[in-house]
């Protein structure tokens, strides 16, 4: 008979709540995220686009766990026996999984808590867009990249502009796939300028003319920034970050120094990019391994880094370039993979699954 032991899941994104649904059968689950619904952070540029397709990005917490709960918190101090709310509430717990993920510019994560701010902000931002004869992309990583498809699928004629300090696109990845992705930018007429920085001088996500940096343009949007979710240990009672805000885990993705508790997605000090691809195998050993303790076995699964890096990037529904990893090293992926793998729905029926949606 299986140990209905406490798991607490601090954060709901990607691989938290893939761990809680794997687990919600087997242990008395407890989900602990601020937001009222799964953000698919993935489809968040579409969203900006084309707000009819909005409602998409969201999946209500209600359908996610049959016999678990979710608590609508904050984790503001973890430790070895439990997690203490924001609301000064306390959660005991006999195993924690830390999932708090990182925040990141707007749009490419909305940063309202609740689904009916974040459309409204959306909604207001694409009005803005929309009016812009030029925009200004601050970042050609691979949202800025998205963002720029994004915008010129909606308006072919609107003119775009990607900025970045590096003097070249997705390093570390192979030759033939960065040479492709050119190709794509050329053809949808996405201007770069690599190896530029630009300070405009206005908030932004909002309509205004400026120039800054002998670049004009009507609105920008900063493409960069990522920040690891993590202030809930800076009081150091169950481990120390490091100085970008991560945590050291096992190959069992144990956070260092404990067997009951674990860590994974962008919070890990894992030498790999912070993706939700990641997170989600990250998920699949937290869960066979916490499973295994459940039942009184030892935990086995472990979680290596691939060598090589992987992406699917589209550009737009219908483009796009993709490297995935094999046996014998990496490889291009034609824009069909990457269309029917991500660009075409953006995993919504992934998620629509997992959550108990129809759509």
């Amino acid at each position: 008979m299986l140990d209905m032991s406490t798991v607490v899941v601090i954060g709901g994104g990607y691989g938290g709540s893939a761990v809680a649904k794997a687990l919600d059968a087997e242990a008395d689950v407890v989900l602990v995220e601020p937001r009222d619904a799964f953000v698919n952070a993935a489809g968040s540029l579409r969203a900006l686009t084309r707000p009819d397709w909005a409602g998409n990005l969201f999946f209500p917490y209600d359908g996610l766990l049959a016999g678990g709960r979710v608590v609508r918190d904050r984790a503001a101090s973890v430790d070895p026996h439990g997690v203490t709310l924001a609301s000064g509430a306390r959660i005991d717990a006999d195993h924690i999984v830390l999932a708090t993920g990182s925040s990141y510019s707007y749009p490419g994560k909305p940063a309202a808590e609740s689904t009916a701010d974040a459309l409204d902000h959306l909604r207001r931002t694409h009005k803005e867009l929309a009016d812009a004869g030029h925009v200004l992309i601050a970042g050609a990583g691979p949202v800025g990249l998205e963002l720029a498809g994004e915008i010129k699928d909606v308006w072919p004629d609107k003119r775009v502009t990607v900025v970045d300090p590096g003097t070249e696109l997705l390093p570390g990845f192979l030759p033939e796939v960065r040479a492709d992705l050119h190709r794509a930018l050329d053809a949808l007429g996405v201007e770069l300028r690599l190896g530029t920085t630009v300070s405009p001088p206005v908030e932004p996500g909002r309509l205004g003319a400026f120039t800054a940096d002998g670049v004009t343009a009507d609105i920008w949007f900063r493409a960069h920034g990522v920040r690891v979710n993590s202030d809930y240990l800076a009081d150091g009672r169950l481990t120390t970050p490091g100085p970008r805000g991560t945590v050291p885990v096992t190959g069992t993705l144990n956070v260092v120094g404990y067997d009951h508790v674990y860590a994974l997605g962008d919070i890990t000090d894992l030498p790999e990019a912070k993706m939700a691809g990641y997170a989600m195998q990250h998920a699949e050993v937290v869960a066979t391994n916490i499973s295994a303790r459940l039942r009184g076995e030892d935990p086995t699964a472990t979680y290596d880094p691939a060598p090589h890096p992987m992406i699917l990037l589209p550009l737009g529904p219908r483009g796009g370039v993709g490297q995935f990893p094999s046996p014998e090293g990496p490889f291009a992926v034609p824009v069909e993979t990457v269309v029917e793998y991500k660009g075409a729905d953006l995993f919504t029926s992934r998620f629509a699954a997992q959550f108990g949606i129809e759509r």
